[in-house]
């Protein structure tokens, strides 16, 4: 199913991008490993089972996911699985006591909260007991889906010099090689950052396509309404349709305020749950109305069929006045769906039903090229998914001392490995390149902007840049405390086990 036709009205492709950084042994509550749990039970766990049921319906070439390998790597991780497993036990436990404790107003999220908590036990011990790569690569195997790939642990490429870039970059592609059997063919750029000449570091990684936001594109006089070739090469660029996109995560409006949905932010700290709906933007949380789960799901037909009709007017729209059908980029971050948005991967289900039956070709990037959807070249200019759709939020006033102390890493580390790397394999450039990339991600800078979480933020990079100094003067003193230091990072900061540091000097070169 979802094979273009003829009578198609045009192209739609659904982006969803998958990232948490490495919060592994990095603190519980309110901030740390309980965004993975929340996460995984709340988001990757029930899309997933959309995405199973409706490839069981027969449908392919559904969306492409985007997971970033430094996500992949925690939902593989033996800790986290064992832990993950644990935080499923405490919902439980949480659930079936605010079942006990219920009144009638209360009664049917209570029952509600423990059949989802007691279901998605059942599925992490099932469907995901293995940890995450099986089940990725089998909905990439059977054509449900098109994985995406990206840089090791989600650093702002354009911050980051032509060598480090690279060398995260193939880290990435190297992970998703061994962990799920494939190299992508495309990434998501972290924080669908760009600046002239990724492109070229693209090719030379065998990528051939990647997401950039719509006003990338727009500021150069390009349309996210196709697809582009970038530069000289023949990497391609998606810009995501804002229009569209904002109709559901919208800065001031989009779905998830409808008054029937679940509230995030209402939390009931007595039993850990959250119990009512959104009633109305101006109502305080303490008066907010019970949520009811039938009301939520009603709501959820209403706004699917709203989405729906907005992506065939804008397609009808791009046909009529270009005379060819057009392409519809909307691209969220996976997270949205259950975790920020309870009910929606309901929503999610029912668009990718109800798209192809209003004569829309759903299908991912790769299946929009081969539809020909690439309509000529451009030459981008910087450009971002953030504010303002530039850099600031990665390099402003806020984080400057943060982005001195990136600078200063990025050249201490091309200088130590230009100087060590002949000695053959080391582990304590392996780990260095480790605490280099998670020091680097841009998450940390992300969090200060946004003053979310900014103090574990700030925490975060200060202990990743201090690993960093650590073990980097040990190797240069050849101190005898080198292989202790990196025993002791790497039992907290260890994922890529396969990672070789001395693969920098080569980017270097």
């Amino acid at each position: 199913m979802n094979e273009r036709s003829s009578e198609s009205v045009g192209t739609f492709c659904l982006v969803l991008h998958s990232h948490l950084p490495w919060v592994a042994h990095h603190g519980n509550w309110p901030v740390g490993e309980e965004w993975l749990y929340q996460a995984w039970a709340e988001s990757y766990v029930p899309v997933v089972e959309v995405l199973d049921r409706l490839a069981q319906q027969g449908h392919r070439n559904l969306l492409t996911l985007g997971v970033t390998p430094v996500l992949a790597a925690q939902l593989d991780d033996a800790y986290c699985l064992e832990q993950f497993r644990t935080w499923l036990g405490f919902w439980q436990q949480r659930a079936s006591h605010f079942v006990s404790q219920s009144d009638t107003d209360t009664r049917p999220v209570a029952v509600h909260e423990l059949q989802l908590a007691n279901h998605r036990a059942q599925l992490a011990d099932t469907r995901w007991r293995h940890g995450a790569a099986p089940v990725f690569r089998s909905l990439a195997d059977a054509g449900t889906i098109e994985l995406l790939g990206g840089p090791a642990a989600h650093g702002f490429q354009p911050l980051l010099d032509d060598p480090v870039a690279t060398f995260a970059l193939n880290a990435g592609l190297d992970d998703a090689r061994i962990r799920l059997g494939r190299e992508p063919a495309g990434i998501w750029a972290p924080e669908c950052g760009y600046r002239p000449g990724l492109e070229h570091l693209y090719a030379e990684a065998g990528v051939t396509h990647f997401m950039v936001d719509g006003p990338t594109l727009r500021h150069v006089g390009r349309d996210h309404a196709d697809a582009w070739t970038v530069g000289d090469t023949d990497v391609v660029a998606f810009g995501r349709d804002l229009e569209v996109s904002y109709r559901v995560w919208s800065p001031r409006r989009g779905y998830p305020g409808g008054p029937f949905y679940r509230d995030f932010h209402a939390f009931n700290h007595e039993f850990g749950i959250r119990d009512r709906r959104v009633t109305s933007t101006r109502t305080p949380n303490h008066e907010k109305a019970p949520y009811d789960p039938d009301a939520g799901l009603h709501a959820v037909e209403a706004d699917a069929q709203d989405f729906v009709d907005t992506v065939v007017r804008r397609l009808r729209q791009l046909s009529s006045e270009r005379g060819r059908p057009g392409l519809v980029v909307a691209a969220y971050d996976t997270e949205l769906f259950g975790h920020w948005w309870h009910e929606g991967p309901v929503w999610l289900e029912r668009i990718l039903q109800l798209l192809p039956e209003a004569g829309v070709n759903v299908t991912t990037l790769q299946g929009a090229i081969e539809s020909g959807a690439v309509a000529g070249r451009v030459d981008p200019e910087n450009g971002s998914w953030g504010s303002n759709k530039d850099w600031s939020v990665w390099n402003g006033e806020a984080v400057t001392d943060l982005v001195a102390d990136n600078d200063q890493l990025q050249r201490d580390w091309r200088k130590l490995v230009a100087d060590h790397a002949s000695t053959g394999r080391d582990t304590a450039l392996d780990q260095l390149a480790r605490d280099a990339l998670m020091a680097l991600s841009s998450d940390w800078a992300f969090m200060v902007t946004k003053d979310s979480a900014a103090d574990y933020a700030r925490e975060r990079h200060r202990h990743h840049h201090e690993s960093f100094r650590r073990l980097a003067r040990a190797i240069e003193t050849n101190s005898g405390e080198t292989a202790h230091i990196v025993a002791t990072q790497r039992a907290i900061d260890g994922p890529f086990g396969w990672l070789d540091g001395r693969t920098l000097n080569h980017a270097i070169g």
